[in-house]
């Protein structure tokens, strides 16, 4: 019997123009509530950005790749890096590598040079609906933060992440939500993680998860769930060895599909 479903967001739940089928999902969730169903939107992404998606609705939500988790509107748990080894990190990239497009995520807001590229603040406002531009990533604002985001641009830092993961492999974890695109988190907290302490915290089997995904960070919620399901759509081959099962892709409303498939119709 299946009690939760974890889904991600971006190649996933949400298809390639960024939207997903409104009236039908509405019809979904409100059956899975009836039936005591969690449902979990699992991303690497804001917070704030998975409520412009949801709205505030009964549900929780794993966000920043499993630092922050929200139920409702109410923050509910969260991990924090360590102030100074983050800020080391933060200044190996800024200082070290010379990388000014970084997006730097607490939990309050994420940070961003005001000195940097319109096309690039105008990405950072697309995922991260709470964002403040700031001159130095060496006065960084009073907050808890969960996470560095950037991209690789493989012709001016052809290996800094692997540079990156070798210098602070004690402190960081490294996850990719595709392409180079890249987040810097703690060690062990992932989405996979984040989900454990919630299944804990409902005295819920991981064989009663069922969880969607199509990413490098997405990796250790399929292994968790018994119900695992890679899109379709993915680009990355290990997921298709991890998961259970194929869900149509994100462009087909696969996770959707798959719900009232594999879920409802058992109800």
């Amino acid at each position: 019997m299946i009690s939760a479903i974890a889904v991600d967001m971006d190649g996933t739940f949400l298809d390639s123009n960024k939207q997903f089928d409104e009236t039908r999902f509405e019809r979904i969730f409100k059956k899975l509530r009836e039936n005591h169903i969690q449902f979990i939107a699992a991303s690497g992404n804001q917070y704030a950005k998975l409520k412009s998606i949801f709205c505030v609705r009964d549900m929780f939500f794993i966000s920043e790749n499993g630092a922050v988790i929200y139920k409702g509107d109410q923050l509910y748990n969260y991990r924090s890096f360590n102030r100074k080894e983050f800020q080391n990190v933060v200044d190996y990239l800024n200082i070290d590598h010379n990388m000014k497009e970084l997006i730097v995520c607490g939990i309050k807001s994420a940070y961003i040079l005001k000195n940097t590229s319109d096309t690039f603040k105008e990405d950072a406002y697309f995922y991260y609906h709470q964002l403040e531009e700031i001159d130095s990533l060496q006065d960084l604002p009073q907050d808890d933060y969960v996470k560095i985001a950037f991209n690789i641009n493989r012709k001016t830092h052809p290996h800094v992440d692997e540079a990156l993961n070798e210098t602070f492999k004690d402190t960081i974890q490294l996850v990719s939500s595709g392409h180079d695109s890249i987040d810097v988190i703690m060690p062990n907290m992932t989405k996979g993680q984040a989900l454990t302490r919630l299944l804990n915290e409902w005295e819920m089997s991981s064989d009663e998860l069922m969880a969607f995904g199509d990413a490098n960070n997405d990796k250790d919620m399929l292994e968790l769930a018994k119900h695992s399901y890679v899109m379709a759509n993915s680009s990355d081959a290990s997921l298709f060895e991890i998961a259970n099962s194929v869900a149509p892709s994100n462009d087909e409303q696969g996770v959707l599909t798959t719900i009232e498939e594999k879920v409802l119709k058992h109800l």
